[in-house]
């Protein structure tokens, strides 16, 4: 006779994790509810397209997301819709130049296109690395760094734990969520988002919908300002990758 089969354990996590790190984040402090309530459920998604993620995360460094947005269609307008490492490198600066981008962006643009063609950064197989792995792998290419492969893991690989610091809508989010006088410094910003784990990535998607959203538009307004105010020199000392020895 046979033994009897255990008794599977009931799974008591909803099967969609964005419902579990909702109800997670509701649970840990009522200040989540009123942005959870207006927002509503979490909508997001995963992008498919790996490498456009990259250069749409290149082209977001440090400016607004309307900007942002405006510039990566003048270049798909220019390219094709989906961003192609052949395509851009064929396009060259001077044409991603003539899309809206600085000559800084457009260079990294090239950077990370040569290193996708050239198999230098495999994008098919990075999902089964770990975080710290992939923003290694990622920030080797001159031009991504710290913000542009969270972006990533986040956008591209669905990671459900990252805290962009380097973010400035996540750190005006965190100054509001908090009720702090000053913007938060990087230190700061993990210290107040470690309660957060397992799902910061959640919780920083909610914080973005809520300056984005038509009520807050003075937020919003606050953050692109912050943006705008960043000079290109700016830009590339803050993703700059670090050299290797």
């Amino acid at each position: 006779m046979s033994p009897a089969r255990p008794k599977r354990r009931k799974n008591q996590t909803p099967a969609d994790p964005r419902e579990a790190a909702v109800a997670h984040l509701r649970a840990l402090d009522p200040r989540w509810a009123p942005i959870l309530d207006v927002v509503g459920p979490c909508t997001f998604e995963v992008r498919p397209d790996r490498f456009g993620t990259l250069v749409r995360a290149i082209v977001g460094q440090q400016i607004s997301a309307k900007a942002a947005a405006s510039i990566d269609k003048r270049v798909r307008d220019l390219a094709g819709e989906k961003h192609e490492p052949a395509a851009l490198l064929a396009l060259g600066e001077e044409g991603l130049r003539s899309a809206g981008l600085s000559g800084v962006k457009a260079r990294y643009i090239l950077n990370l296109s040569r290193a996708v063609e050239e198999g230098a950064v495999p994008l098919d197989e990075v999902h089964t690395w770990d975080d710290d792995a992939i923003i290694a792998a990622l920030t080797t290419v001159k031009g991504i760094g710290a913000w542009t492969a969270e972006m990533f893991l986040i956008f591209a690989l669905g990671r459900l734990d990252i805290l962009s610091v380097g973010d400035l809508g996540i750190r005006v989010g965190l100054r509001n969520f908090y009720g702090l006088e000053a913007m938060p410094t990087p230190k700061e910003c993990r210290e107040l988002a470690e309660p957060w784990r397992p799902y910061r990535t959640i919780a920083m998607w909610y914080l973005w919908q809520q300056i984005d959203a038509p009520r807050d538009a003075k937020t919003k307004a606050q953050a692109e300002a912050i943006a705008e105010e960043e000079s290109e020199r700016q830009i590339i000392v803050a993703d700059r990758p670090k050299r290797t020895q």
